[in-house]
């Protein structure tokens, strides 16, 4: 029984081999086929014929991150001051304090917008120190942005008042 099993698999392998036949047609294109055909010429392959196989680059970390980032429904919250707070101070310095959710653990940049114009640049973490602000209402938004740029998380408007004593 083995050894007509193993004549049989001798014998299909034979079969499943098959000639190569190569030839140019009349516009000049090079084919290929295990058909003979008119003027083409039997290729002989070599038994250790390796495939070229063109992978594409992996992706870089900061990319998978980024998709990781966009993939998630983040929330930036401004946790101080407070929504129509009235902020008191003479010189017009005040914090700003932003939080996002859920935590990232990969490096994010925030940007604060006082009504409506970026203060400063993009900066990791989310405390902002603003100096000589002038009195009055103002509308406080903060973004998250990707390291290249692209916001993909920002806050709610928050509206403050900032008092400066009248000086006499």
């Amino acid at each position: 029984m083995r050894s007509l099993t193993l004549i049989g698999l001798v014998l299909f392998s034979m079969l499943a081999q098959a000639t190569v036949y190569k030839w140019v047609d009349k516009d000049g294109k090079v084919h290929y086929s295990d058909e003979p055909q008119p003027n083409a010429q039997v290729v002989e392959l070599k038994e250790k014929t390796l495939n070229q196989i063109a992978l594409p680059l992996p992706k870089t970390e900061s990319n998978n991150a980024n998709q990781a980032i966009e993939s998630i429904q983040y929330k930036v919250n401004i946790t101080s001051p407070a929504e129509e707070e009235t902020v008191r101070d003479n010189n017009g310095d005040f914090d700003v304090v932003a939080t996002i959710t859920p935590e990232l653990k990969s490096q994010y940049l925030m940007i604060l917008k006082l009504d409506g114009t970026p203060v400063g640049q993009p900066q990791i973490g989310g405390t902002f120190k603003l100096k000589n602000i002038d009195r009055g209402e103002h509308t406080l938004v903060v973004d998250a942005l990707t390291q290249n740029g692209k916001v993909f998380a920002s806050s709610s408007p928050r509206k403050i008042f900032l008092h400066q004593a009248a000086k006499r």
